[in-house]
């Protein structure tokens, strides 16, 4: 058979590495400025782009999409021409792809910093973004299949069945949760409210972890691991079976971030049940990881790459173990909203994402550039600077959490709460510092690659077109009996639809019982909708991003019931677009705030926190005090909102301005007798009737602990 020469296309893969070492660094950054924050609030200059509920988020999807999803696309477009022998379907689309998707990073950089934000975790971008997304997806999608069809190999690999997975599950989660009703141009509300806004989001947050911070990182161990230790994967059958449970059930875990709220018991279950089930596939692929290593441990010891794999694996299996038993509801009870849940996030991001991150570029760029890295000695101390740094950021932050948690429950012998709740963020400020002290030590070492890189990079000459030569794809041969995945593996649109199905199973059965069942959010008479005055308010704490450290979602536990009031009800959220129960509690639950504390209190906690609770770490918000409510917005929203299906009068959205006003002017009277002068129109008149609403609609028990007074 005649020899076809072709050439892979390695200048895509040099821009997509290039930009994961600068946003790693960039995410990285924002990371340790936020974790200072978090001790040393003033850190933020008094600037509304750089608080804190601005710079967490903008670190979130900085590390998630910027430096993770180039690492993918690295690694994708590296790989894939590879094991199907074929060059990219199509070089325009990859370079579309490489600056649209550079373009939307951008985007969402500038949107974040200015507080544009649709509130939802990790899906914060506003509705044009979410669209350039979709369509550099499909555009990524299309070269993807475009050169797996074109391939010179009959049978996908390993990694190539994850590549497809992940396309076709992100796209799923991206559309279904993005789902909103435009108000502006920087501006929308989400589709589904309260309970259902809740329980797709995190079918969407959880399965983001999953397939896009996993998925696509599993094809690529499949890929470099053994292409590294130069030894085939240990086995082909536990690959099978790793990749085909773990797309399956890991779709139905989601509702493990929602035990003990308002989500119906019947939803919560199934994430337990499923999430528990989690720890078997992903375990067999660590396993599959880390055996294919057998014999070659005296390698492991020389090569930098092999260190790297080896410990990203391994913090892999503890992730992928920990989920599972944070999901069990007597370990969800200690762990929810408490700094455990960001120590086993941070495993999962800098040890298995970060760790094959850098293996990865290690591995691949001495070849593209015909040389040997610049230094193994640089290498050697980035891997143990990088594994001090995750040590000493884990480690404080599991000790964080556990206190908080036994200090958020303790009782004094009389039966009242034995701690304020700021006494329990003061109490862990030295385990914040170690964390910060350990991301310092991971930014570093990254820095020391970026310059081992750039060393490596100047000795060598790249290859731009990387000369190759393989058979065409031949005509199989008749075989009698055939194993049934063979016939799947060669052909890639099967498995994509069957890929589909298999994640959709579990988002429909879960997700489509909740719109359909009204049993499942039983109504509440005395929940009405929120004024435009409040639901100005409400969307300048989305855009401030106080539910990054706020939640609103008291959980039927004894302590959480004394300290904040009525347990949560499902009913109470009908009217949120989006739901704001948050994930995270570093300062207290807000949902029964109103009426705690005065006007005079909120107008002065939010100009100087520390000025009323001394010892916060809550940054100051002055800029609240001055800027003006964009009454021209207000007919908008309320047009918006009355499409969602609040029964706001109709017609109300002439009268609703008129109406703003009267109730601010109330508010700002009530300031004036406090010898607090201020314009009727300033948005912390709006914030303040937000606060004052919250959880009014339900009669609470009262709480033995002032809430406001302890941010």
């Amino acid at each position: 058979m005649q020899v076809e020469k072709f050439y892979y296309d390695n200048k895509i893969v040099r821009a997509f590495a290039y930009a994961t070492l600068i946003f790693g660094v960039v995410g990285m950054l924002a990371g340790l400025y936020a974790a200072i924050q978090i001790y040393y609030p003033e850190s933020s200059f008094n600037l509304a782009a750089t608080t804190f509920g601005r710079i967490r988020p903008l670190h979130t999807n900085a590390i998630i999409f910027a430096f993770v999803g180039n690492c993918i696309f690295t690694g994708v477009y590296y790989s894939l021409q590879r094991l199907c022998k074929a060059r990219m379907f199509s070089d325009t689309l990859s370079w579309i792809h490489f600056w649209g998707w550079q373009a939307i990073i951008a985007a969402a950089a500038i949107t974040l910093l200015m507080g544009f934000t649709t509130g939802k975790e990790y899906a914060e971008l506003e509705w044009p973004i979410d669209i350039a997304i979709t369509l550099i997806w499909v555009v990524f999608g299309v070269n993807m299949m475009g050169t797996i069809i074109k391939r010179r190999e009959r049978h996908l690999y390993v990694a190539i069945w994850f590549y497809i997975a992940t396309w076709v599950t992100v796209a799923l989660l991206h559309i279904v949760n993005s789902f909103e009703m435009p108000v502006s141009a920087f501006k929308s509300y989400s589709w589904y409210a309260g309970v259902q806004d809740a329980l797709v989001q995190w079918w969407y947050g959880h399965n983001a972890v999953a397939f896009f911070l996993t998925t696509p990182i599993l094809g690529l161990m499949y890929y470099f691991l053994p292409k590294a230790a130069n030894r085939p994967i240990y086995s082909y059958r536990l690959s099978i079976i790793h990749f085909w449970s773990l797309i399956f059930i890991y779709i139905w875990a989601g509702p493990h971030h929602l035990l003990y709220t308002s989500l119906p018991d019947w939803a919560q279950s199934l994430g337990v049940v499923f999430s528990v089930m989690l720890i078997f596939p992903s375990w067999g692929g660590m396993l599959n990881g880390l055996f294919t290593l057998r014999g070659a441990w005296d390698k492991v010891r020389e090569d930098a790459v092999l260190k790297f794999m080896v410990v990203a694996i391994t913090c892999y299996g503890m992730a992928t173990f920990e989920g599972p038993l944070m999901s069990l509801k007597s370990v969800n009870a200690i762990s929810h909203f408490s700094d455990w849940t960001i120590a086993h996030v941070h495993i999962g991001g800098l040890g298995w994402n970060g760790f094959l991150a850098f293996a990865m570029i290690y591995f691949l760029v001495p070849r593209m550039w015909g040389t040997t890295l610049y230094s193994k000695k640089l290498a050697s101390n980035h891997f143990w600077l990088g594994t001090i740094g995750i040590i000493l950021y884990a480690v404080p932050l599991y000790w964080a959490g556990f206190t908080q948690s036994l200090m958020w429950k303790d009782f004094t012998a009389e039966g009242q709460l034995k701690f304020q709740f700021l006494e329990t963020v003061t109490n862990i400020i030295p385990m914040y510092i170690t964390r910060s002290i350990g991301g310092a030590l991971y930014l570093v070492g990254a820095l020391i690659m970026a310059y081992n890189i750039y060393k490596t990079v100047r000795q060598g000459t790249f290859i731009p077109n990387e000369a190759a030569e393989a058979a065409p794809l031949a005509k199989p041969e008749k075989k009698k009996k055939e194993y049934w995945h063979h016939i799947i593996e060669r052909k890639p649109l099967t498995m994509l639809v069957l890929s589909l199905i298999v994640v959709a199973i579990g988002g429909i059965l879960e997700i489509i019982p909740t719109f359909l069942v009204k049993s499942n959010i039983p109504t509440i008479a005395s929940v009405k909708p929120y004024t435009p005055l409040e639901l100005e308010g409400r969307d300048l704490y989305i855009k401030e991003g106080c539910y990054t450290c706020h939640s609103q979602m008291i959980r039927p536990f004894r302590d959480e019931v004394a300290r904040y009031g009525e347990y949560s009800k499902a009913g109470e959220f009908v009217y949120d677009h989006p739901f704001q129960w948050g994930s995270k509690r570093t300062g207290p639950d807000l949902a029964r705030e109103g009426g705690k504390q005065t006007n005079a209190w909120h107008y002065n906690h939010m100009y100087d926190p520390r000025s009323m609770s001394p010892g916060s770490i809550m940054p100051a918000y002055p800029w609240l005090l001055d800027r003006k409510i964009d009454t021209s917005m207000i007919p908008k929203k309320i047009r918006a909102m009355q499409k969602l299906g609040v029964p706001y009068p109709e017609g109300y959205d002439k009268e609703a301005v008129a109406d703003l006003m009267k109730q601010a002017d109330v508010i700002a009277e009530d300031l004036r007798k406090n010898k607090i002068e201020t314009n009727s129109d300033a948005e912390i008149i709006a914030l303040i009737a937000y606060l004052q609403r919250l959880g009014t609609d339900i009669k609470a028990t009262p709480a033995t602990e002032p809430i406001a007074d302890n941010k």
